[in-house]
């Protein structure tokens, strides 16, 4: 059993299309989702931070790992989704030349498609109060273009980010992308990106692992105003914790 430290964002959707797609295979597998609600902090109790260490989710807890009578954790969405395809030996290929090239993608997902668009959603939906913003509007909304330009350009003579097989590098790339509409962007300007989301947004298991936590909500009406004050403090412009005493 696996537990999913989670809560329905485009990180965590990484790893529950994975693990559903796993379960379309392996009907042995088995996760629970662990709600972490992001949104009443949380990440920031010490028993999340033990396991995640960034204070991010999701995270997962291992509880019958390879080679280990103890549980292993993992955080980080990338990590996590090479964790459990090398262990159950699905979407991930092992061969040298293979493997890399779904590394690859892993690692650019992480460092430019994720953060970039996140970063470009944050700045849309700045209040006008925060000031002029409109250089950072449209560097990022460059950026997000650039983006689904480079997978469009990848993808126009492959099936797949990795080649011919689907992969986690796949996996990883999709829940970023369905706020495309929102983000300003015409998927028919990227066809050969049109294509593959096409494809991937028919697959069982992206439907289900997509809809996972669709129930997960936070009703900030049942929250005073003071109440809600601190929690935007705590969940924004946040700076370095202090380190436990020895």
């Amino acid at each position: 059993m696996i537990d999913l430290h989670f809560w329905p964002t485009p990180n965590s959707l990484k790893v529950s299309i994975l693990f559903e797609e796993i379960k379309r295979i392996d009907p042995d597998f088995e996760y629970q989702v662990v709600p972490c609600s992001i949104g009443t902090g949380d990440q920031f109790t010490p028993d999340f931070i033990a396991i995640s260490p960034n204070n991010r989710m999701p995270a997962i807890v291992d509880h019958q790992p390879i080679g280990s009578d103890a549980p292993i954790s993992v955080f980080e969405s990338g990590a996590i989704m090479m964790y459990v395809a090398e262990k159950t030996g699905l979407f991930w290929p092992q061969q040298t030349e293979a493997k890399y090239e779904v590394i690859q993608w892993l690692i650019w997902q992480m460092a430019n498609q994720g953060p970039k668009f996140g970063e470009a959603g944050h700045y849309r939906r700045l209040d006008d109060d925060k000031g002029d913003q409109s250089y950072a509007k449209q560097r990022y909304a460059d950026e997000v273009n650039r983006i689904y330009g480079v997978m469009n350009n990848r993808l126009y003579d492959r099936p797949y980010l990795a080649g011919d097989e689907y992969t986690i590098a796949d996996m990883i790339c999709y829940p970023w992308c369905t706020y495309l509409e929102a983000q300003g962007e015409d998927i028919n300007e990227f066809k050969y990106f049109k294509r593959w989301w096409d494809e991937l947004s028919e697959r069982p298991g992206v439907k289900v692992g997509m809809d996972v936590g669709s129930d997960l909500t936070v009703d900030a009406s049942q929250y005073t105003p003071e109440e809600i004050k601190r929690l935007m403090a705590q969940l924004f412009n946040q700076r370095a914790r202090p380190a436990p005493e020895s």
